[in-house]
């Protein structure tokens, strides 16, 4: 059993990486050659509002789902892969409307801080701070359980 609990983490990953590999062609985001350019200088693109925002939240929703396939497949908790779920849309819900907002402010809040913010949008970056902490919480309830 573990060996196909190993294969479906590893199907979490490669849904996590396919998303990053297939961004140019998966969804529409104007900003991927102005941010990767790297230069504060690059033009500001045009865009569509709504297909902006539409494609970000398909974006989340296939980022969430390959997150808690890795988290429910490597715990094998119910309760901990909803709480995983929890939390990555939490911080989805708060990056979100500050990264809309930059937009909206032709990025002149800071390029850096763009950046940033839109990497928590686009991808899953909470998720490396969920396992620790849930590999963690594992390890505090076997010692009491001890």
């Amino acid at each position: 059993m573990k060996i196909v609990s190993w294969f479906l983490v590893l199907v979490g990953i490669a849904g996590i990486v396919s998303v990053r590999i297939f961004e140019d062609s998966l969804f529409y985001d104007p900003f991927l050659n102005y941010f990767h350019d790297a230069t504060k200088n690059a033009q500001f693109p045009e865009f569509d509002w709504l297909k902006l925002i539409l494609s970000h939240l398909f974006r989340f929703i296939l980022n969430l789902i390959s997150s808690c396939i890795i988290i429910h497949f490597i715990f094998k908790n119910k309760n901990w892969t909803v709480q995983g779920a929890i939390l990555i849309a939490i911080i989805f819900a708060i990056t979100f409307p500050i990264y809309l907002y930059c937009v909206s402010d032709r990025f002149e809040i800071g390029y850096l801080f763009s950046f940033y913010i839109r990497r928590f949008v686009i991808q899953p970056l909470i998720l490396l701070l969920i396992i620790p902490l849930f590999y963690y919480r594992r390890q505090l309830q076997m010692r009491n359980d001890d």
